[in-house]
């Protein structure tokens, strides 16, 4: 019984300095989201996005920035089909914006490193622009219909990002900037917030149970690595803020580059969940097509990243160090608790509303 409490405390204690290391962080990119969403009019986005090749460019490259995981984004790509968007531009969509964003950017930062920091939404963005065109070959798509709660996940999933917005009619300044924080610190906080702690909990479980010769033994052959990654990401939901835990942890024992960022990249933009209802968006045939090219561009963003750090002279085992931070400063302790306490605050809210359904 004691060496069980043991395990546990060490499990807590390890997974409490992943936290430390990735709160500040965390909270910065949620603010940036939410001044991104205050600010960046969604006809503005829906207004560019009609078709061609251009439209697909445009689409990935405004899905980098933006705060939606990969079941937030489903109701959003759905309402730019409605409003005329191409098929393309609606694939590329679907996976730039859910495959990075501020927010994972930000913990990239704080738990991996800066090139991969840089990396990740550059991969994003190229992958999301060859689904789109590649998606865009296959023929006209069934027409969207509006999305529905089913389609934005139960209230089991946590997922409530991108549902049921309400415009308001030319609001101020003032008024923007708390509808965005409102936006990125409730929805989109209760929306991965559970998953990031969860993330974090894996990441301890990892620290404390997966050892460097495991890694070693198992994973040291870089493409069976990867197609394990793919194996474990394709069909699982996790968004691109909580796979970054993960990935650190597994990084520090050793896995490289290239399979780290094959499951930053696979993960968020593929679930078994999301799955069908892209089916109604782009279609079957369009959907084996989105699937195909985002394992595809994934297996080889992974071989390429792998070269990169080689050519730069940096050791592909023992690349993610993390920033060196005070785990004990008073920044970082403050940081995790108000991360934990707005985490919780936004599931209280949801059991109540809930409840009162």
């Amino acid at each position: 019984m004691t060496e069980a409490l043991g395990v546990v405390f060490t499990i807590i204690l390890a997974s409490w300095s992943v936290l430390l290391d990735a709160a500040p962080w965390v909270l910065f990119g949620f603010l940036v989201a939410g001044l991104v969403k205050a600010f960046v009019p969604e006809e503005l986005v829906q207004a560019h996005l009609g078709g061609g090749l251009w439209s697909i460019v445009k689409a990935s490259a405004i899905g980098v920035p933006i705060p939606l995981c990969s079941c937030g984004v489903i109701p959003a790509a759905a309402g730019l089909k409605k409003q005329g968007a191409g098929k393309g531009a609606v694939a590329s969509f679907l996976v730039s914006t859910p495959e990075t964003g501020i927010d994972s950017i930000a913990i990239t930062y704080a738990l991996l490193d800066p090139l991969m920091t840089i990396f990740r939404p550059i991969a994003a963005f190229v992958t999301a622009i060859a689904t789109g065109v590649s998606v865009s070959f296959t023929g006209k798509a069934e027409p969207a219909a509006p999305a529905t709660e089913s389609e934005c996940g139960t209230q089991d999933s946590g997922c409530s990002c991108g549902c049921g917005h309400k415009k308001v009619e030319k609001p101020g300044v003032v008024q923007k900037i708390k509808s965005g924080l409102s936006f990125s610190f409730g929805e989109l906080l209760g929306d991965v917030g559970g998953w990031l702690l969860g993330g974090v909990l894996l990441a301890g479980l990892i620290s404390v149970f997966v050892s460097g010769e495991f890694v070693e033994r198992y994973l040291s052959n870089d493409v069976v690595a990867m197609i394990m990654m793919l194996a474990i990401s394709v069909p699982m939901y996790v968004c691109a803020t909580s796979s970054t835990p993960i990935v650190a942890a597994l990084a520090l024992k050793g896995i490289s580059p290239g399979a780290a960022l094959v499951f930053l990249l696979a993960g968020p933009a593929t679930n078994a969940a999301s799955l069908p209802v892209i089916s109604k968006l782009l279609g079957k045939k369009g959907t084996v097509v989105y699937l195909a090219v985002i394992i595809v561009m994934s297996l080889l963003f992974g071989i390429l990243v792998n070269h990169l750090y080689g050519w730069l002279g940096f050791d592909p085992k023992h690349w993610a160090t993390g920033a060196a931070r005070e785990e004990s400063g008073v920044l970082a302790i403050s940081s995790a608790i108000l991360l934990i306490l707005l985490i919780l605050r936004t599931r209280i809210s949801s059991w109540r509303t809930a409840r009162q359904r």
